[in-house]
């Protein structure tokens, strides 16, 4: 385990310490693995000052310069990829080799905003009688990029990334239970030569209050936010008389739909992976699963083979394949969505308990309901957690219902093989991200975000840089 280090703000290009720090601790074990400083508002103002300062440098630079400095970074956490997978795995609980799947995420998150950076085009428009007309794109201006435990490498690199390689300085505000893999992957960027204050980092156990401050002046021009709904509406309504660029990547309560005429094994295998993933904690997590009638008693017995396979421990212990949940109230949460399953009559294939591991950390045993109605809670709320909810359907047609019948639109799966009837279904699903055969439907190329209260804006594919720009209109008379 590296260490860590108390300095974990980064602001004007030095690294800092505050006079209150915080504890980080392994959720496996609930051992403190290091600390981390604790910013307050003065050091808000003072970031917000230095990005302000650092925004017109930034942006004038060419392109290809900014783009440098990302594929070099891109370079360092590959070459540091196994160090760095260590340390997200012991902060945040993930199996390393999905630890190791993020760090290799990022490093193409990086390489990717590098090569956009480059094609954040304008257009010419027909000239009328008077002239041409131009359709012009300049950077929004400092962003602040709000960052979750659930991937906080993942995450961090594709809002930081993208933004600085549209012209913009970002502030990053890790979350509370995951500074230290923010701060390498944020060293392994300041350590490029980026100028003083285009890059800062603020970690704090005060959110609220640090947001507060920072959202105070006109300074920032944007925020990038991923995290829970409620926050995320609760940002919105602290915009006040002041209007931002806000991009926001909410909760989801994905679906997944197997069709009568699914590959049944590659089905089971997909749904596992998507549910189980990262122990369930993802907003595009499967979280629904609904199975058509003929073929629901042959699929269910292949998931619960798969599921009964799975290893639940710390992340860094040899062949463990679902981590503990990051504290008390995640397991809780799931502990009550369970009970209140089973109260209202579905049966418990598998699992349905807490996990004995000798650890003192939350581990839920990977856990399959089936029998569950709309009724119930974990058919209305977001889980993250490892349990899966079966419901079965007849008619193809109102599985669409079925699906859409939540405030969320985040992610949705379909297994089946008759592309007709999968693109009826493509049409009908209001998500934004759609797995077809694909449990992992994320990647850079792709614009990522939801429909409904699960977000707007995007991030990756070409739209990604799109929402760190503003668009200029300019009408032109010869």
């Amino acid at each position: 385990m590296p260490d860590t280090p108390v300095a974990t703000l980064l602001i004007a290009g030095t690294w800092q310490t505050a006079p209150v720090t915080f504890e980080v601790v392994d959720p496996a074990s609930l051992e403190v693995i290091g600390t981390a400083a604790d910013a307050g508002p003065d050091h808000a103002r003072i970031a917000v000052e230095a990005a302000v300062a650092a925004a017109r440098g930034w942006a004038e630079l060419a392109p290809e310069v900014r783009s440098g400095h990302l594929r070099t970074a891109a370079a360092v956490v590959r070459e540091r990829g196994e160090e760095l997978a260590v340390l997200l795995s012991r902060e945040n609980g993930k199996p390393l080799a999905e630890a190791r799947g993020e760090l290799s995420g990022a490093a193409r998150m990086l390489e990717w905003a590098a090569e956009e950076g480059r094609r954040a085009y304008g257009r010419v428009t027909p000239s009328d009688a008077a002239g041409p007309g131009l359709v012009l794109r300049s950077p929004v201006g400092p962003v602040l990029a709000i960052t979750p435990w659930n991937f906080p490498a993942s995450m961090l690199a594709r809002k930081v990334a993208l933004a600085l390689a549209a012209g913009c300085p970002v502030i990053a505000k890790p979350a509370e239970q995951t500074p230290l893999i923010a701060t390498a992957l944020l060293e392994i960027l300041q350590s490029t030569g980026l100028p003083d204050g285009v890059l800062q980092s603020l970690t704090t156990t005060r959110p609220a209050e640090l947001v507060d401050a920072l959202l105070s002046g006109p300074g920032l021009r944007k925020v990038s936010f991923t995290g829970s709904t409620e926050v995320g509406l609760g940002l919105l309504r602290r915009t006040g008389d002041r209007l931002r660029r806000t991009s926001l990547e909410l909760g989801g309560h994905s679906p997944a739909v197997v069709l009568p005429d699914a590959d049944l094994e590659a089905a089971a295998a997909g749904v596992v992976a998507g549910k189980f993933f990262n122990a369930g904690q993802s907003c595009t997590a499967v979280n629904r699963l609904y199975v058509h009638e003929d073929v629901a008693a042959d699929l269910l017995a292949l998931v619960e083979k798969k599921v009964a396979a799975l290893r639940v421990g710390r992340g860094d212990a040899e062949g463990t394949t679902v981590g503990p949940l990051i504290d008390r109230a995640g397991m809780e949460k799931v502990e009550r969505q369970v009970a209140d399953a089973v109260e209202q009559g579905a049966t418990v294939l598998i699992g349905g308990a807490p996990a004995e591991t000798g650890l003192a950390g939350n581990f839920y045993l990977p856990t399959v309901l089936t029998g569950v109605t709309p009724q119930m809670l974990i058919s209305r709320e977001e889980t993250f957690g490892p349990v899966l909810a079966v419901q079965t359907y007849g008619d193809s047609d109102d599985v669409a219902q079925l699906a859409n019948d939540t405030e969320y639109g985040l992610a949705a799966y379909v297994f089946g093989s008759d592309l007709r009837r999968i693109w009826r279904l493509l049409d009908r699903l209001e998500f934004g991200v759609i797995g077809v055969n694909e449990p992992s439907p994320v990647r850079p190329e792709l614009p990522f975000g939801g429909q409904k209260n699960s977000g707007q804006e995007r991030e990756g594919g070409s739209e990604g840089i799109e929402a760190y720009t503003e668009v200029k209109a300019v009408a032109l008379r010869f």
